[in-house]
């Protein structure tokens, strides 16, 4: 298990996929973008489950290396080199999602996914923001936390894999506590960071490109010959974007803690 391109024994096979949020299609998407579970969760103690742990805390760990090698001094002779963009983050962790979500093993889902939403925390505010690669995850988060909430696919309402007997080997109450604090934590983050950062160099000059082409530009003059701010869509869809993170999660929190969701602030 080298690259997430290689074939793995027992069909591990991340695939990966384009995603852009939207009122209507973000979760529909995000499905389309993960790979189909296996039929049954992997047998507690075999040796494919045990294959698929030490891939996920392997690939995790070398996400954890590289996310420090950012901040040191670049050494030719190491093997492990440091992220440039959170893009290259994003990609990186939305490969153990497709490998956790074909697996279709809750015990294994459930600790791995919180741990990657938190670490995504923690990585996700070093870098200049990068929407695309971000949104694309958060979704697909999003996705997979729903569906482990209620045990099944919120979109195709197929019952997951582990829940043939309901939800009992689904997420403790201690899970989904710490599954809601990671949301609201994502959510606050998501905005602060959206509002007060341009993004990654290449998304930005896309983004002038595209506000050339419409005609817009970030400023006019104003009757007295003052530039004056005008309507920024690209800035409107982004946060209109960070206030869908997590939506379903929210909807399934709330079903099971019977609180909304999030705590009440």
């Amino acid at each position: 298990m080298d690259g997430e391109s290689t074939p793995q024994p027992g069909g591990f096979i991340p695939p990966t996929g384009l995603l852009s949020p939207t009122p209507s299609t973000a979760s529909s998407r995000a499905a389309a973008a993960l790979p189909h579970p296996r039929k049954s969760a992997l047998n507690p103690g075999s040796s494919k489950e045990d294959m698929v742990r030490r891939f996920v805390e392997d690939k995790l760990l070398n996400v954890s290396r590289r996310y420090v090698k950012k901040f040191g001094d670049p050494d030719p002779a190491d093997t492990v080199v440091g992220f440039t963009n959170f893009t290259e983050v994003a990609n990186e962790l939305d490969g153990v999602v497709n490998v956790l979500w074909l697996s279709g093993t809750p015990s294994l889902q459930i600790p791995f996914l919180l741990k990657l939403a938190s670490d995504f925390t923690q990585y996700v505010r070093s870098f200049p923001a990068a929407p695309k690669a971000t949104f694309q995850l958060l979704s697909k988060l999003d996705h997979c936390f729903a569906s482990l909430l209620c045990g099944q696919d919120i979109e195709s309402q197929e019952t997951l894999p582990g829940f043939e007997n309901g939800l009992r080997g689904g997420m403790t109450t201690t899970d989904m506590v710490r599954c809601r604090s990671l949301v609201e934590q994502t959510r606050v983050l998501m905005v602060e960071i959206l509002g007060n950062d341009r993004g990654e160099e290449e998304e930005a000059e896309d983004d002038e490109d595209d506000d050339d082409e419409l005609g817009l530009g970030s400023t006019s003059d104003g009757p007295d010959g003052m530039d004056t701010a005008t309507w920024d869509i690209d800035e409107d869809r982004l946060h209109l974007d960070a206030a869908r993170i997590y939506e379903n999660t929210i909807v399934q929190l709330g079903n099971r803690l019977g609180d909304g969701g999030l705590a009440s602030t």
